[in-house]
């Protein structure tokens, strides 16, 4: 969830079709950012992108569907994991993408909305994790490639210690509701290499 573009549908050309699907997607965002997950519906999306209810009730089926179709071009539009030449400027990268996500204003919002409709909707909840797969998938290849460097010890679990990265900010974004800070960011980097430096993420 790092490096993303804010709206959804805002950078793909293509024709009627593409444009159709940006639109409503940016339009489910919209529902999802004011009203939550479980106020949002077909025909207010519909009408907020400007199309016809039965094209989307036949393309995206229900709330869930469009949710789903909105996490999958977030994260096609996420960026590449960073490459700054060291495990550690790396993980910082990573841990302060997610904290600028998490705290921007929109996309932030998104997030929390899709946390909260995961915990009571299998569809929501999928799309989720979906979508957290692929990104600690993308970032797990520095991981790697310190390892390849002697930075860190050879059989490192990459996605764990991706995971362990990001965990103490979703915590104080989810549970305890206290801030995320830079700060925060640095120094759950520090405690997550300290570990992994130790062999704490070598199953």
């Amino acid at each position: 969830m790092e490096q993303l573009s804010r709206s959804a549908g805002t950078v793909r050309p293509g024709g009627r079709t593409a444009r159709v699907r940006a639109a409503v997607l940016e339009a489910t965002q919209d529902e999802l950012v004011e009203h939550g997950f479980h106020g949002l519906t077909m025909d207010q999306v519909a009408a907020r992108a400007g199309v016809g209810k039965t094209t989307v009730y036949r393309r995206w089926g229900s709330p869930a569907g469009l949710v789903t179709d909105l996490m999958t071009e977030l994260a096609d539009q996420s960026s590449p994991h960073a490459d700054t030449g060291s495990i550690e400027g790396d993980l910082r990268a990573n841990a302060l993408a997610v904290c600028e996500a998490v705290n921007d204003g929109r996309l932030g919002t998104t997030f929390q909305a899709m946390i909260a409709a995961a915990t009571s909707d299998r569809q929501a909840a999928n799309a989720l994790r979906d979508f957290y797969a692929r990104r600690i998938e993308e970032w797990a290849g520095v991981v790697d490639l310190a390892v390849q460097r002697g930075e860190l010890p050879k059989g490192t679990d990459a996605l764990e210690l991706i995971r362990a990265v990001s965990a103490p900010l979703y915590y104080r974004l989810v549970v305890t509701r206290e801030p995320v800070t830079p700060q925060v960011a640095e120094h759950s980097v520090r405690r997550a290499l300290a570990a992994a430096r130790a062999g704490a993420f070598i199953p």
